[in-house]
């Protein structure tokens, strides 16, 4: 698959910036607002950008990798918590709700009986969750493609009914030690230095997930080789997990699009790592909502060039993390558009220091 991703303008960034420092304030004294304001300036091309409506985009798959005790809750959790989202009693709900976004939910591959149509359910099951990594490829090429497909169309839908912010969320029991495969695969680290606790798991279940992942990055490096230079859609077939893989599609068509992206946690940082190794020039449309406390998620934002927004020692996935920071983008728009130069204000400027 190919993606028209347009590479993000440093032009408007610099036009961005020159109105900044003609704005009724001391240069530079929003600090890094400002900088959030150029950034947004140059993904829109306005250096007058609005930012209306968000989205998230909850993607939700079972890992076959849960049967190896890696995580603190069951699989069945996985199949609840997505008619949870639908009823709107999740976390994810109520953030959106005062953060002015719309919670999309696509099942990408939840195990269990099929959801009733909500208008706000995205039906796309590749397969019924991801192998079981320890022993098996996550999923066959041809899956990861159509999950790919899947999660771009997510995004699609989700921008044309009116997104102009565009997040991913998680919902998968196991996901953290698929996505910590995958990160350990495209950054070339160590099991220790990517796995972290998850949902909070005893040291038994971690030192199990320490070895899930040491064998899967084993058995791919079997099939592929150097996993740093493998096709990375490749790559996140054999240790990723569906819901990975769609994280990436729905990054891919926000891009596409020429939205601002915002990233979430440890599963949907992995997501956006697999877009970037897919389309280099979406790293710039990227912001990262906040950082998590697991290890690997710093490792991911320093490979991404991205700074936290946020730093509320969050844990818990579902697209919270970056919907909580949609307020952050739209007032830093909000800054560059609607403040008035020191010319416009008729207010006196300072002397140069």
């Amino acid at each position: 698959m190919t993606f028209e991703i347009e590479t993000v303008s440093d032009e408007w960034r610099q036009r961005a910036w020159h109105r900044l420092d003609r704005l009724t304030k001391p240069p530079r004294s929003l600090g890094r607002l400002e900088a959030i304001a150029a950034q947004i300036a140059a993904i829109l091309r306005d250096d007058r950008p609005v930012l209306g409506q968000g989205a998230v985009v909850v993607a939700a798959a079972d890992h076959g990798v849960a049967e190896e005790g890696v995580s603190a809750y069951p699989p069945e959790v996985t199949w609840q918590m997505v008619q949870n989202f639908l009823a709107g009693g999740a976390a994810i709900n109520q953030i959106a709700r005062v953060a002015e976004a719309e919670v999309w939910v696509l099942d990408v591959g939840v195990r269990g009986p099929a959801f009733s149509d909500h208008p706000r359910l995205i039906p796309a099951r590749v397969r019924p969750g991801s192998g079981n990594i320890a022993r098996e490829a996550a999923m066959r090429l041809e899956e990861a493609e159509a999950a790919l497909v899947a999660g771009w169309q997510a995004g699609r839908r989700a921008i044309e009914a009116g997104a102009t912010l565009l997040a991913a969320g998680d919902m998968g029991i196991g996901n953290t030690t698929a996505a910590a495969a995958l990160v350990a695969a495209f950054l070339d680290l160590p099991a220790a230095a990517v796995t972290g606790r998850g949902t909070g798991v005893g040291d038994a279940a971690y030192q199990a997930k320490l070895a899930v992942v040491e064998l899967a990055l084993r058995r791919a490096r079997e099939v592929l080789g150097d996993l740093d230079r493998a096709d990375p859609l490749a790559v996140a077939a054999e240790v990723g997990g569906v819901e990975l893989v769609a994280i990436a599609g729905v990054f891919l068509a926000g891009a596409e699009a020429r939205v601002p992206l915002v990233v979430d946690g440890y599963p949907v940082s992995a997501g956006a790592l697999l877009a970037t190794r897919l389309a280099p020039p979406l790293r710039d449309y990227l912001f990262a909502g906040h950082r998590s406390l697991e290890p690997g998620h710093s490792l991911v934002l320093e490979a991404l060039g991205l700074r936290p927004l946020l730093e509320f020692e969050m844990r818990l996935g579902e697209g919270t993390g970056a919907v909580l920071a949609f307020p952050l983008l739209r007032a830093s728009a909000a800054v560059l558009s609607g403040m008035a130069t020191f010319e416009e204000a008729g207010v006196s400027e300072g002397e140069e220091p």
